[in-house]
């Protein structure tokens, strides 16, 4: 009976080293597969990569563009202010001059015309014999 049982664990031990044998090698296989496919995916990455850096590199080139024309246009507005400012300021001294050239031809019309008048009165008052 001892015999039979040995027999029977014999049996068993093969039929199960047998199947781990088999395993085994089905792993080996799959892991051949993973690693084929780890390859291929790698492979087909390595441009793609290279193609997210070309694109980055030249998203940071326009971003850096985008930059200067910024600090251009801001220097151009500032600019066109200050040209602003300066017509502004030239329109009230010619304002100021306008004001005050009618002022003084206003006051220089009003001195023609009383010294017309006394010299009219003057000229007629001795044409007329008074003095």
């Amino acid at each position: 009976m001892n015999q039979i049982w040995f027999g029977l664990i014999a049996v068993a031990f093969a039929i199960t080293a047998g199947y781990l044998i088999s395993l085994i090698i089905e792993l080996k296989k799959a892991l051949r597969t993973v690693n084929d496919v780890l390859k291929t995916t790698e492979e087909n990455l390595k441009p793609t990569l290279e193609e997210v850096q070309q694109t980055l590199r030249s998203l940071r080139n326009v971003s850096d563009d985008i930059n200067e024309v910024t600090s251009d246009v801001k220097t151009l507005s500032g600019s066109v202010r200050d040209v602003g400012l300066s017509v502004k300021q030239v329109n009230n001294l010619i304002g100021n001059v306008a004001s005050l050239t009618a002022i003084r031809a206003s006051g220089v019309k009003a001195g023609l015309k009383v010294g017309l008048g006394v010299l009219m009165n003057n000229l007629f008052s001795k044409i007329g014999g008074n003095k």
